[in-house]
């Protein structure tokens, strides 16, 4: 399982990534999230750039707009074309 932290308000962030990850999530997100949560909270993060392969641009305005972030969160589970699609492009779900 997959999840994908951005927010502005770093406020509770660290300890709610913390519950994911203790419950097996994989965690994944943005520039300043991602420096709370790894150098503030000590936790492995990817960052959301090494997953789509693409930079954060506009000053960090533009981070998660890529298919490979809408498809895996949009994707459901339950509907086989749409896993059969992730995997023809792959693209992991986010949960």
């Amino acid at each position: 399982m997959k999840a994908l932290l951005s927010v502005y308000d770093k406020t509770g962030i660290i300890e709610f990534a913390q519950g994911l990850a203790g419950a097996g999530f994989e965690l994944i997100s943005t520039g300043g999230t991602h420096q709370t949560l790894t150098q503030e909270g000590g936790l492995p993060v990817r960052q959301v750039s090494e997953v789509t392969g693409s930079p954060e641009i506009l000053d960090g305005r533009v981070k998660t707009l890529h298919p490979v972030v809408h498809g895996g969160i949009l994707a459901r589970r339950d509907v086989s074309g749409h896993m059969a699609e992730l995997s023809e492009h792959g693209i992991d779900a986010i949960d």
